[in-house]
C-alpha cells in the first residue's frame, strides 16, 4: 500500500486527472450526494497528515528576516488582489468560481515548497519557516479577505468559515505537533525521519484525491451540461501562476541571494491548495463544488510548472556553489 501511495505522491499530475474523470464518470452515473458524507474523513485524512511533518519551532530561527517579509508580503499583499481581480474578469457571472481563484490565492505554502526548495538547491530552512508563517496567516487571514472582497456576491457566514479553518487547520495543526513529540520521544529523530516521516504525505495524498474525487461528483451533471467550464478555468489559472512565478522571480533575483530567492520563489508560488480544497467543500456548502472543481484544477497547474521551475532553476540564478565547486 505504501508504495502506490508513493507512486501516488509523485505522479500527483496524473493521478489527479486520473480522480477527476473517475469522480466525473461516476457523478453522472450516479447518484453522488451521499459521496457528501466522506468530506469531513477525507479532509482530515488530507491536512493531518501534512502537519505532522510541520516543523512550527523552525519560525524562531533568525537569518532570513528579509525574505520572509518579502514573501508574506507578495504573499498577502499582492497574490490575493491579482487573484480576485481575475475572478472579476473571467467569473463576473459565476461568483463561486471566482472564490475558488482566491481561496487558491489565499493559502501560501506547503509541504512542496519545502520539496521544491529542496530540488531547486535553494534555502530549505527559509522554507520551512515561509511554509508555517504562510499558513498561519492565511488561515488567520482567509474569513476576512473572502468576506471583504466577496461578501458582496456570495454568501458568506464569517463564523462558520473561521469555524471551519479551525477545524481544518488548527485542530490538526495541534493533533500534528503532539504527534511528532510522541513519535520522536518513543522511536527517536532518526526512525522519525527516515522511517516514519515519508509516511504522512503519503496518507495526505489519499485524502487529496479522494477529495478530488467529491468535488468532481458532485459537481459532473454541471460539467456535462457545460464541458466549456474547463477551458474558462485553466486560462486565468495559468495567468495568475505565470505572473506569481515571474513576479517572485524578479523580485528574488534583485533582493535576495540564490538560496533565498528560490526559497521566495517556492514561498510565494506553491498554494496549500489542500486546505482551500477543504475549506472551499466545508465552508460553502453545495455551491461549494464549484469553488472546489477550480481548485482541483489549480493543482495540476502547480504541481506541473513547479516541476518545470526547477529545470531552469541554474539558468535563472545561477548554479550552487558546491556544483561549481563539482565541476572545477
Amino acid at each position: 500500500m505504501w508504495t502506490l501511495l508513493s507512486k501516488l505522491t509523485k505522479h500527483l499530475t496524473i493521478a489527479i486527472p486520473v480522480m477527476m474523470i473517475s469522480g466525473f464518470l461516476f457523478g453522472i452515473s450516479f447518484d453522488a450526494d451521499f459521496l457528501k458524507d466522506l468530506i469531513m474523513p477525507f479532509t482530515f485524512l488530507m491536512v493531518y497528515p501534512m502537519m505532522v511533518n510541520l516543523k512550527i519551532q523552525k519560525v524562531f530561527e533568525g537569518g532570513d528576516l528579509k525574505a520572509q517579509v518579502l514573501t508574506q508580503f507578495i504573499n498577502f499583499g499582492i497574490v490575493p488582489f491579482i487573484a480576485y481581480g481575475a475572478g472579476l474578469l473571467f467569473f463576473r457571472d459565476a461568483p463561486y468560481m471566482a472564490l475558488g481563484l482566491l481561496l487558491a490565492g489565499l493559502v501560501p505554502t506547503s509541504g512542496m515548497t519545502i520539496s521544491w526548495t529542496g530540488f531547486a538547491k535553494g534555502n530549505v530552512e527559509a522554507a520551512v519557516k515561509m511554509t508555517v508563517i504562510g499558513l498561519a496567516l492565511g488561515s488567520l487571514a482567509t474569513p476576512f479577505y473572502v468576506q471583504f472582497l466577496l461578501g458582496s456576491s456570495i454568501e458568506v457566514n464569517f463564523i462558520k468559515v473561521m469555524k471551519q479553518i479551525l477545524l481544518i487547520v488548527f485542530l490538526p495543526m495541534a493533533a500534528g505537533f503532539f504527534t511528532r513529540k510522541g513519535l520522536v520521544k518513543r522511536y527517536g529523530q532518526k526512525t522519525f525521519q527516515q522511517n516514519l516521516a515519508p509516511r504522512f504525505p503519503a496518507l495526505s495524498t489519499l485524502g487529496v484525491i479522494g477529495i478530488v474525487f467529491v468535488a468532481m461528483a458532485l459537481k459532473a451533471t454541471a460539467i456535462a451540461s457545460a464541458p466549456q467550464i474547463l477551458i474558462r478555468i485553466i486560462l486565468p489559472l495559468a495567468l495568475i501562476y505565470l505572473f506569481n512565478f515571474t513576479l517572485s522571480t524578479l523580485a528574488g533575483k534583485l533582493l535576495l541571494p540564490r538560496g533565498d530567492a528560490i526559497a521566495l520563489v517556492y514561498g510565494s508560488v506553491m498554494r496549500n491548495l489542500s486546505i482551500a480544497l477543504a475549506i472551499a467543500i466545508n465552508a460553502f456548502g453545495k455551491e461549494g463544488t464549484s469553488a472546489a472543481l477550480v481548485v482541483a484544477v489549480a493543482y495540476i497547474i502547480q504541481v506541473q510548472s513547479a516541476a518545470w521551475y526547477v529545470k531552469f532553476t541554474d539558468r535563472i540564478f545561477g548554479m550552487d556553489s558546491s556544483d561549481l565547486k563539482i565541476k572545477k
